[in-house]
C-alpha cells in the first residue's frame, strides 16, 4: 500500500540519506553465513524503520531464479531486489514520482488557508468596527435625547409598593397614552429640564405635567386649575402670574414653568426636603398635608406620605402616579417603552415685540398656521396678544428670522385692525365691547375715556381681529364653543343664564350634576356665570324638564340647615366649607357686606358633596 502523504522539500533530503543507509544495511545481511550455506532458514533483515523483516526461503529461491534476467546478476539475490521487497512493504514508502505535484498542491492549500484566515480577520475587524460605530451612535443619540438626560438627573429614591405598582400597571396597559404624552412634551421638555438643572432640582419633576395635564397646555380642571402645571387662580396670583381677559399666565409655557418650579422648590423646603410630602402638597395644598401629618403624629403613627390617612383619594393616587412614571422612564427597556426622540435643544425662539399684534397676522408673517402659533403661545385668550403685555411670542426656531424680517416692515398701527365705531343712542361701552369681542377697559384706554359715559353721535376707535373669529380656533371662546358642540348622548338643550342663577341652581333644574354641566361647557363647577351666557345641557332621552327661569331656591331634595356665624367667618369661607356658592348664600339670606358673629344663615346643602 502506498501512503498518499506528500513529502516537503526538506523531507526529501532526509529520505534519500535514509535510503542509502538501508541499502548498506541490507547488503551486509545478505552475505551467506558459513554456518548455514544451505540457506534453508529465514534470513533476518532490518527494515528502514529499524524493524526486523523475515524473508522466507521460497522467496529467496524465486529471487535467485529471477536474477538471471539482470545483466550482471549473480547466483545470490541482488541488493536491489531485496531492497525493493523490504522497502515497498514499509510504511515509509513515498511516491517520489509525484513529489513535485504534491508540493504544488500543498502550497495552494496553505495559501488558501492563509487567505481564509485573513478574510476571517478582516470580517471580524469590520464587525468590531461596526459594533463600535453603532455603540458610538447610540451614545450620541442618548446624549442628544432629552429623555435620557432626564434619567441622568434623577434624584428621587425609587418606591416599590402596591400603590405604585397599580399606577404603573395602568400606564403599561395604555401605551398609546404614553406616546401621545411624549409627543406633546417634545417642544417643552428640554426647557423644563434646563430650568430644573439651574436649580439642581430632581429631573423627575419634568414628569409632573404628565400627572397634572398629560402635557396639555390648554387643560382646565373642575377645580379651576389651568395649564400644563394645573395652577389654580389664587396660587397663580400668589406666584405672580397675570390673569386677565386677554392673557392667562397659568398657561404660558415660560411663566408657568418658572412659577411651578419655584413653588415646588419652596414646598420641598417647607417639608424639610421630603419630596413625597412636597408633591402631595402641590396637589392638595401645604395646609392640608401639614394637617394630615399632625393627625398622624397625634395618633403616634408614621408621618411619611405613605401612612397619611387624612388626605383625599385624588392626593393618595397623585404621588404613586409620579413614582410610577419615574420607574417607567428610568427603565424604558425593562418595560419595553419606546421613547420618542426629543432633542435637547429647545425647538423655539422667544421673539420680543414692542406692542400688541394680531395672532393671525403673526402666524402669516412666520409662515405657520394660527393653531401652531397658539400651541406655542397658549396663554393668549383672544385674537391678539395682550395690550399691556407680555409682548413676546414663541416661534419655531427655523421660522423666527422670517418673522423678524416680516414684522419689521409692518408699522405698529397696522398690526391690529381698527374700526371707527359711531355711537348710537342707548349704546353703552359694554354693548360695544361685546360687539367687537373686546373689553371696556381697552376701549376706554385707546380712546382716553375716564368714565363710562359716552355720547350718541360720537366716534370710538375699537381694535378688532384682522380675520374672521372662526380663524382663531384655539382662542378661549373658540375652545368653549368646540366643547359645547361635542356630540353626546341624550337631548341637547341650550340655556341662557338669567340674573340670580348659578351652575348649581341650573343643574338642579335639569336634573343633572353640577360637575357634568360644567364639563359640557368647558368651565369649572365654581366658575362665576354672567347674565346672558349660553350653556349647553344634555338631558336623558325621553325626560321632560320644566325650568324656572327665575329660580332662586334650591331643589327640595337638598337639606336645609341653620348656620351660626362664628368669629372670623366670611361668606367665602362658609361657601367653601359647604361646597356652595357665595351668590347662593346671598340669595337665600339678606346679608350685607360683613357678617356678624352669632348671625343666623339659612343654607341648602347637598350632603353627598360634602367631604367632611
Amino acid at each position: 500500500m502506498f501512503l498518499k502523504q506528500k513529502p516537503l522539500y526538506g523531507e526529501r533530503s532526509f529520505l534519500v540519506a535514509l535510503l542509502v543507509a538501508l541499502v548498506v544495511t541490507g547488503c551486509s545481511s545478505l552475505n551467506p553465513d558459513p554456518a548455514n550455506e544451505s540457506g534453508a532458514q529465514t534470513d533476518a533483515m532490518v527494515s528502514p524503520a529499524g524493524q526486523t523483516s523475515t524473508v522466507q526461503a521460497s522467496q529467496l529461491t524465486d529471487l535467485t531464479a529471477q536474477s538471471a534476467s539482470y545483466p550482471d546478476s549473480t547466483a545470490t539475490p541482488t541488493r536491489h531486489a531485496l531492497l525493493e521487497l523490504d522497502f515497498y512493504d514499509s510504511p515509509d514508502y513515498f511516491d517520489f514520482e509525484q513529489s513535485d505535484d504534491a508540493t504544488l498542491d500543498l502550497e495552494i492549500e496553505v495559501q488558501a488557508e492563509l487567505a481564509e484566515q485573513a478574510l476571517e480577520q478582516k470580517l471580524r475587524a469590520e464587525a468590531e468596527a461596526a459594533a463600535a460605530s453603532e455603540a458610538s451612535r447610540l451614545a450620541e443619540s442618548r446624549k442628544n435625547n432629552a429623555w435620557f438626560r432626564l434619567q441622568e438627573g434623577m434624584q428621587l429614591t425609587p418606591v416599590d409598593n402596591a400603590r405604585v405598582k397599580a399606577q404603573l400597571k395602568w400606564y403599561l396597559d395604555h401605551p398609546g397614552y404614553l406616546q401621545r404624552v411624549m409627543e406633546r412634551a417634545r417642544p417643552i421638555l428640554p426647557f423644563v429640564l434646563d430650568e430644573l438643572e439651574k436649580r439642581n432640582l430632581p429631573s423627575e419633576l419634568a414628569l409632573l405635567p404628565i400627572v397634572e395635564s398629560a402635557y396639555q397646555a390648554f387643560a382646565y380642571s373642575h377645580g379651576r386649575a389651568s395649564g400644563m402645571w394645573q395652577i389654580i387662580p389664587s396660587t397663580g396670583r400668589f406666584l405672580g402670574l397675570k390673569q386677565n381677559w386677554w392673557y392667562d399666565g397659568r398657561r404660558d409655557i415660560i411663566d408657568s414653568t418658572h412659577a411651578a418650579i419655584s413653588y415646588l422648590d419652596s414646598l420641598a423646603q417647607q417639608f424639610d426636603g421630603d419630596w413625597e410630602l412636597a408633591l402631595a402638597a402641590y396637589n392638595a395644598g401645604p395646609g392640608k398635608i401639614r394637617s394630615a401629618v399632625r393627625y398622624n403624629r397625634k395618633k403616634k403613627r408614621p408621618t411619611d406620605f405613605w401612612h397619611l390617612t387624612k388626605i383625599r383619594n385624588e392626593t393618595r393616587a397623585y404621588v404613586p402616579k409620579m413614582f410610577a412614571l419615574r420607574e417607567l422612564f428610568a427603565n424604558p427597556d425593562k418595560y419595553q417603552l419606546d421613547l420618542i426622540p426629543v432633542t435637547n435643544q429647545v425647538s423655539y425662539e422667544i421673539v420680543e415685540l414692542d406692542g400688541q399684534i394680531d395672532l393671525a397676522l403673526a402666524a402669516e408673517l412666520a409662515g405657520i398656521t394660527v393653531n401652531e402659533l397658539y400651541q406655542l403661545n397658549p396663554a393668549f385668550n383672544r385674537w391678539a396678544t395682550a395690550p399691556k403685555g407680555p409682548h413676546r411670542l414663541l416661534l419655531p426656531r427655523e421660522k423666527a428670522e422670517q418673522f423678524k424680517i416680516g414684522v419689521a416692515e409692518v408699522p405698529p398701527s397696522k398690526r391690529i385692525n381698527w374700526v371707527r365705531h359711531k355711537i348710537r343712542k342707548g349704546e353703552t361701552l359694554s354693548h360695544i365691547s361685546k360687539k367687537y369681542r373686546s373689553t371696556v377697559a381697552l376701549i376706554k384706554e385707546v380712546n382716553n375715556i375716564r368714565s363710562n359715559q359716552i355720547r350718541a353721535g360720537k366716534y370710538l376707535m375699537v381694535p378688532t381681529a384682522t380675520r374672521s373669529l372662526n380663524t382663531y380656533t384655539l382662542s378661549k371662546n373658540s375652545r368653549i364653543t368646540s366643547i359645547q358642540n361635542t356630540n353626546r348622548t341624550g337631548n341637547k338643550r341650550v340655556h341662557i343664564v338669567r340674573s340670580g342663577q348659578s351652575l348649581w341652581s341650573i343643574s338642579r333644574s335639569y336634573g343633572v350634576t353640577t360637575r357634568a354641566l360644567a364639563k359640557w361647557n368647558g368651565i369649572a363647577p365654581i366658575d362665576t356665570l354672567s347674565v346672558g351666557q349660553k350653556l349647553v345641557v344634555w338631558t336623558r332621552k325621553g325626560a321632560t324638564q320644566t325650568v324656572s327661569i327665575n329660580q332662586t331656591r334650591p331643589s327640595n331634595a337638598l337639606h336645609a340647615l341653620r348656620y351660626t356665624v362664628r368669629k372670623g367667618d366670611s361668606l367665602y369661607r362658609i361657601a367653601n366649607r359647604f361646597n356652595i356658592r357665595v351668590s347662593d348664600i346671598k340669595l337665600w339670606n339678606r346679608v350685607g357686606k360683613y357678617l356678624q358673629p352669632g348671625q343666623k344663615l339659612k343654607l341648602y346643602v347637598d350632603i353627598t358633596s360634602q367631604s367632611g
